[in-house]
């Protein structure tokens, strides 16, 4: 058989961009976004409104190899740039709308990116990165006629030389999309949350993002017309691949500009939404929500972004909220672990069920390998659910690279795998566990603590909302644990420092227990919720050294 060789017929190059072509085919005259109380479009519409932007672009000059940014919150024209953008060839690279310009004028310097769309309410910062730059992108207005003072175009545009509006307007709905060479020409360039050390430029490829967005529909399961509500932001990892995925079954997007736990609620109940994904701070809120009534209906939410403790799970699913729980780093274009929930489990009882479920699980059946090794050897570690390590994987959907950082590339993709930077164990039914972020783990007096251990005890304890734990100097044990705490609103009694030790020191060993406790209105988080230790680490480092006596 060695006469059979790949063909133009059999050897197309995978893109996720041709999900939307299909979507206005097969459910064109379905609901593909609402927003607010007036916005509202069908997947004939997007796509229209996506290939008018992506004519538009193209007439200014942007083609193969520009990176075009966006900074917006998870508005309909953010969602339609994931496809128009790429569409036209370029490479699309979102940007956290939480950063200061400062910080954005350095990833648009970094990228050389060409243009830049920017939500109104970004805008200030917009302008303010851009003066910061010799050769700044072209900027593009976008307007939100939802919001107060959203559309107010005139005063806030005059740096602007174009508006979204504009585009889709004088664009050609007739416009041909522009395919990629191959499968492997970048798509998206993502850049990392930075909440352990400087944002990295993650570059992805039309190949690898179309695996994970299908992947991602089979593993957690996602029917046909789904209606999903966008509390994840897409500027993360591109919502974890599922702005396309989501096309390709026809979905309801029920856009969301930010987190607003009554809100939530309400969209739930007047759209009917069946899926949403979020960190495990967005289970966390809602469940504590003054809102929080019994669902009337099932609503299937997948959490990653940290290791979730199994008391919020619990209490998340008591509201009636389906919990999966995944694992996926930027650099892997989405959630490429799964806790693949096994029938028996349901018979177990709910606290136990919830200790499995934090679990981040086994690689999903688009992923290739996922293994726990021995950072001294290289080995794998042993399969008992305590011995660490650091968490390796390969598969598809895996970056090309970072941006302009090959040392940095070298050290991630090596010796055929991607090192992960993350600790954790796998266990004897072969599902991993995180046991931290290298960087998280707490030696105190040789033995190692894992700050994700000692949080998921403090969780238990029902006045606490939210913690973290970090280490704190110490003259005699070189560190140890401290505890940043904030408590639940509307306590009657709010718990001491000394009161929250005693209660870890009775459910773990003692070199665990946290010797200093925080106390914080709220914790330090990124915009897409995970908790940024490096500002607690260094909030605990200028506390200074603590002096404990030999326990």
């Amino acid at each position: 058989m060695e006469e059979m060789k790949p063909c133009t017929a059999n050897s197309p190059p995978l893109t996720p961009l041709g999900f939307l072509e299909r979507a206005a085919t097969v459910y064109g005259d379905c609901t593909s976004i609402v927003y607010g109380t007036n916005t509202v479009y069908t997947w004939r519409e997007t796509n229209l409104r996506c290939l008018r932007v992506a004519s538009s672009l193209s007439s200014l000059g942007i083609g193969r190899s520009d990176v075009i940014s966006v900074l917006s919150p998870n508005t309909p024209a953010m969602y339609e740039l994931q496809f128009a953008v790429p569409m036209t060839g370029a490479i699309l690279n979102n940007l956290n709308t939480r950063l200061d310009a400062r910080t954005v004028s350095v990833l648009l310097r970094h990228c050389g990116s060409k243009l830049l769309f920017v939500d109104v309410f970004s805008s200030e910062i917009a302008v303010e990165a851009a003066a910061m730059m010799s050769d700044p992108p072209v900027l593009v207005f976008v307007a939100d006629k939802e919001e107060e003072g959203g559309a107010d175009v005139a005063d806030r545009s005059k740096s602007f030389r174009y508006t979204y509006d504009e585009l889709v307007e004088r664009g050609d709905p007739s416009f041909k999309w522009i395919r990629p060479e191959s499968e492997w020409d970048p798509v998206v360039l993502n850049y990392t949350s930075g909440t352990t050390s400087a944002p990295k430029g993650v570059v992805h490829c039309h190949r690898g993002i179309f695996v994970m967005s299908i992947d991602s529909l089979i593993d957690w399961t996602v029917p046909k017309n789904p209606v999903y509500l966008w509390t994840l932001p897409i500027f993360h990892a591109n919502g974890w691949s599922y702005p396309w995925g989501i096309a390709a079954v026809g979905g309801t997007n029920v856009c969301l500009r930010k987190f607003d736990a009554p809100l939530i609620y309400r969209l739930i109940s007047d759209h009917g939404v069946t899926h949403m994904c979020g960190a495990p701070v967005v289970l966390n809120m809602l469940s504590a929500s003054q809102d929080s009534q019994p669902l009337k209906h099932p609503v299937n939410i997948l959490t990653a972004g940290a290791p979730p403790p199994a008391a919020v799970l619990l209490r998340a699913e008591s509201k009636g909220f389906k919990i999966s729980h995944g694992y996926g780093l930027t650099e892997t274009a989405g959630l490429n672990v799964s806790c693949a929930w096994k029938p028996q489990w349901n018979r177990l009882p709910a606290s136990e069920r919830a200790r499995l479920k934090a679990r981040q699980g086994v690689r999903t059946v688009g992923f290739t390998e996922i293994d726990v090794v021995d950072p001294g050897t290289g080995l794998s570690v042993e399969r008992n659910g305590e011995t660490v390590g650091e968490i390796v994987m390969r598969g598809s959907s895996i970056m090309l690279g970072y941006l302009k950082d090959p040392v940095g590339t070298e050290k991630a993709l090596k010796n055929g795998w991607f090192f992960t930077g993350d600790v954790g164990v796998i266990h004897s039914d072969g599902y991993l566990e995180i046991k931290d972020r290298s960087k998280d783990i707490i030696i105190t007096g040789g033995e190692n603590v894992s700050s994700v251990e000692v949080e998921a005890v403090l969780y238990t304890n029902p006045a606490v909302n939210e913690v973290a734990v970090v280490a704190r100097p110490d003259e005699f044990w070189g560190e140890t644990p401290c505890a940043f705490v904030s408590l639940k609103p509307g306590l009657t009694r709010k718990p001491t420092e000394g009161e929250l030790i005693e209660y870890c020191r009775k459910k773990m060993p003692r070199y665990m227990v946290p010797k200093t406790v925080s106390f914080r209105d709220e914790l330090p988080k990124t915009s897409t919720g995970k908790v940024m230790k490096f500002v607690l680490r260094d909030i605990a480092k200028k506390m200074g050294s603590t002096r404990l006596s030999r326990m």
